[in-house]
């Protein structure tokens, strides 16, 4: 059986470890865990890989930026 929990480290509670012994009970099991990088994962589509590097290029050159008034949000 394979399983990908993917998860904030501040999800890390006895809850979260209990689940684990009740889903593998008396089984041998190994965790491996490293860091996601979410900048890998949203260049991985061409087309949002072009759309994230026009929005980078936009804000250095300070072009098509909208403001927002954030005394206006509800």
């Amino acid at each position: 059986m394979h399983t990908v929990y993917r998860l904030n480290t501040s999800e890390l509670d006895q809850s979260f470890i209990n689940a684990l012994k009740a889903t593998y009970y008396e089984k041998e099991i190994e965790i491996v865990v490293y860091e996601v990088d979410e900048s890998a994962y949203l260049m991985a589509s061409p087309a949002n890989r072009k759309r994230l590097l026009r929005a980078i290029e936009n804000v250095k050159n300070g072009s098509n930026l909208i403001q927002v008034d954030v005394e206006n949000i509800e």
